[in-house]
């Protein structure tokens, strides 16, 4: 009896150097990357690779040729919309609460 187990897809974030590796094997530095798209230095790009950073998460994945969530998955929502962080993740729980009252439940 054959079992169909379809593999789920991982909801980790790609490794900064699985990244530079799909670059690299498409004959891009982050270097030639952002002198590209008229940026003075690879540092913001590289800031992507670790930190929330739309705009260059957008280019870094274009370059690759994925969406930004198949990279970074823990910033963004499943249809691809980036998820609240920072002070804007702490006002949309709040906004919540306020809506719904208390969405803890007691245990």
């Amino acid at each position: 009896m054959a079992i169909n187990s379809t593999k789920k897809a991982s909801q980790q974030d790609w490794h900064p150097a699985k990244i530079k590796m799909e670059l690299h094997m498409r004959g891009i530095t982050l270097a030639g990357l952002a002198e590209a798209h008229g940026l003075t230095s690879s540092s913001t790009l590289s800031a992507a690779l670790s930190r929330s950073y739309p705009a260059n998460e957008k280019r870094i994945a274009d370059a690759i040729g994925v969406h930004p969530k198949e990279i970074w998955p823990s910033r963004y929502n499943e249809d691809g919309s980036r998820k609240p962080q920072g002070f804007r993740a702490v006002q949309c729980t709040a906004a919540d609460i306020a809506r719904n009252g208390n969405v803890r439940k007691a245990a």
